[in-house]
């Protein structure tokens, strides 16, 4: 399988790509992308990446895994193509949005492109998933890149905002370092949590801009 990943990216990343585990990894997907029906397309698998360019890198969200219905996975965590239902989770990420900033109108569109060209990172644990089977490549190798993704912002990158939601994604944060970038955390937005008061009133998006303000980057337009 051709690894579509931008010239950026695959500088920062080359070790990694290099490694053995990944090559064995690549060799998996292929196969399970020709025995099964698995999202996203292969050719945007990496589309996280690739709307984002490492040396414009603001922000990093960290998702679990790809929306596992037909047509939804656009590569990017929280976001479903254009004309896809908007998913519970997002929808409370907008409602979170509206309340924090104060801003009155509902997006018509999941689709979450916007944000990852003004630099925000929206990284899955796991870039890939079955049809209709939700963490069905959690047990691949995928974790292992992704970590090592996570790691390599951490340490060659500085004053970048890390949106942390649920216990899954503070766990793969974890090792961030803190002393040179900010770490907000709390519940994930799925209903199950938001409706716990896990989620709302986090205020992630105005803390998030105030701190790139302060570091005198541009904010992130988070209204669609």
């Amino acid at each position: 399988m051709q690894i579509n990943l931008n010239p950026e990216w695959q500088a920062v990343l080359a070790d990694e790509l290099q490694k053995t585990y990944f090559n064995d990894l690549i060799t998996t997907v292929e196969n399970e992308y020709q025995t099964h029906i698995c999202y996203p397309p292969k050719d945007l698998i990496f589309s996280a990446f690739n709307y984002c360019d490492f040396s414009k890198l603001k922000l990093v969200i960290i998702g679990q895994d790809p929306y596992h219905g037909e047509g939804e996975a656009n590569g990017l965590c929280f976001s479903v193509n254009d004309g896809v239902k908007i998913p519970p989770s997002l929808r409370n990420i907008y409602r979170e949005i509206n309340d924090d900033l104060d801003n009155l109108l509902m997006p018509a569109s999941g689709n979450l492109e916007h944000w990852a060209k003004q630099g925000v990172l929206m990284l899955n644990a796991s870039l890939t998933v079955r049809k209709d089977q939700p963490n069905s490549h959690k047990h691949l190798k995928w974790n292992l890149f992704t970590d090592a993704v996570i790691q390599k912002i951490s340490d060659e990158k500085e004053n970048l905002v890390f949106l942390l939601w649920g216990s899954f994604a503070q766990k793969k944060g974890s090792k961030i370092d803190r002393n040179k970038h900010l770490v907000l955390e709390s519940g994930h937005p799925s209903p199950m949590s938001a409706n716990q008061g896990k989620w709302f009133g986090n205020k992630h998006f105005s803390k998030a801009n105030t701190y790139l303000k302060s570091k005198n980057l541009e904010e992130i337009d988070w209204v669609l």
